[in-house]
């Protein structure tokens, strides 16, 4: 399963999808692997840009951030990736995710 989190700086789940500049992507195949940062040309003053972060985690199953819009939740259903709300260290966000699937597959 590949996953991204919207991130300022890689340590923390901080930003709205929409406002997401930089996301890091992760592998997870029974153990977690970083496997990139992604960076996203976002306008500061523009609204609407969940689609831009959602485009740019195209091969992405799960794209986590604070928080997302109703736009962004129809793009990304159309391409297949789930969004999640969530926040705080990015280590400790993957794993309440993580987590809560293994409790899901049992």
């Amino acid at each position: 399963m590949r996953l991204a989190v919207v991130s300022s700086d890689g340590e923390n789940v901080d930003l709205h999808l929409g406002k997401g500049n930089t996301i890091y992507v992760y592998d997870w195949d029974g153990k977690l692997t970083f496997r990139e940062r992604r960076e996203i040309e976002i306008s500061k003053d523009s609204k609407h840009q969940g689609g831009k972060v959602i485009k740019a985690c195209s091969d992405c199953d799960v794209l986590i951030s604070v928080q997302y819009g109703f736009k962004s939740k129809i793009k990304a259903e159309d391409a297949g990736i789930k969004l999640v709300m969530d926040e705080g260290p990015v280590c400790e966000v993957l794993k309440r995710y993580i987590d809560h699937v293994r409790f899901m597959e049992n």
